[in-house]
């Protein structure tokens, strides 16, 4: 059986590399603006899903969950805020 904090090392290192991932594609469509080639209903859904996993970080208190999901529904927001301007 693994220590809690084993588990939550585990739980941070997968929050930590999923929301880093998102950084090379906001840095990409903030300093092109092309977002041409993102799907507008994929972010759209993203968005929700990445705000409700917010929530429920929020709602059990887990940490790793709470940072990784807020850092990542500020890159998303931003990704999805060009593609609704500039299509």
């Amino acid at each position: 059986m693994l220590s809690s904090a084993t588990i939550e090392l585990i739980g941070s290192l997968a929050a930590a590399i999923t929301t880093l991932c998102w950084v090379p594609q906001a840095l990409k469509v903030i300093r092109t603006r092309d977002t041409r080639a993102l799907s507008l209903i994929m972010y759209l859904m993203l968005t929700l899903g990445i705000g409700l996993w917010l929530v429920y970080g929020l709602l059990i208190g887990s940490w790793p969950l709470i940072g990784a999901n807020t850092v990542t529904f500020i890159l998303v927001v931003i990704i999805l805020g060009l593609k609704l301007r500039h299509g």
